[in-house]
């Protein structure tokens, strides 16, 4: 029986296990532990300002603002619930000091990132609301104009040095994965191929 379907597949979840060496060794072990990770401290001076830990009952909310100071750049936000469990839910509603609406955010995991175009520099409010039925804490998270931080820029930065490896392992895995689909698909053509062979005879 032709045996390149099953290599090509090998090859594809080899691929895929480099990926995830790669992933395992540049994400630190807290990362798969949601009750201790910590986003600012992985992503270590990428924010432009990190709020101090929120403790918001359920039903209340807290709200959290930020200056930018440049105009036509963009905010990328971040709300990061600590010790999260099931069923965290928070509503996060975004004005600025006019009452001008920015747009409304749910959020039921234990982080949320999302970019603002910000037109010119503005103080935005952010109220952040607990839609769950036990008590959460919160950090909020921001960097302005990120595509232009030293986070970036810096090619010793902890940021660089953990997105680009994540941003390749992310590719392979996705390489690897359409390898072996390919190699199953191959080796089902063969398999068929040999079988229609059998009736022939």
């Amino acid at each position: 029986m032709n045996k390149r379907g099953p290599i090509i597949s090998f090859t594809g979840i080899t691929i895929i296990g480099i990926s995830f060496f790669i992933m395992m060794s540049v994400i630190p072990s807290s990362f798969v532990d949601t009750t201790n990770f910590s986003v600012p401290s992985m992503f270590e001076g990428m924010f432009n300002e990190v709020s101090h830990e929120i403790l918001i009952m359920p039903g209340d909310s807290a709200n959290v603002s930020y200056s930018t100071f440049s105009s036509n750049v963009s905010l990328l936000w971040g709300i990061q619930i600590i010790d999260y469990k099931s069923g965290d839910k928070l509503s996060v509603h975004i004005s600025n000091i006019f009452g001008d609406s920015y747009g409304e955010s749910i959020q039921d995991e234990f982080i949320l990132f999302e970019v603002l175009q910000i037109q010119q520099s503005d103080t935005l409010n952010f109220e952040i609301q607990n839609l769950g039925s036990q008590n959460i804490i919160v950090i909020a998270m921001f960097s302005e104009d990120p595509e232009n931080s030293d986070a970036f820029s810096n090619p010793n930065s902890t940021v660089r040095n953990m997105v680009y490896p994540l941003a390749i392992s992310g590719i392979m895995m996705m390489l690897g994965i359409l390898i072996s689909f390919i190699g199953g698909i191959i080796f089902i053509v063969d398999w068929k191929n040999i079988q229609d062979k059998k009736r022939d005879y």
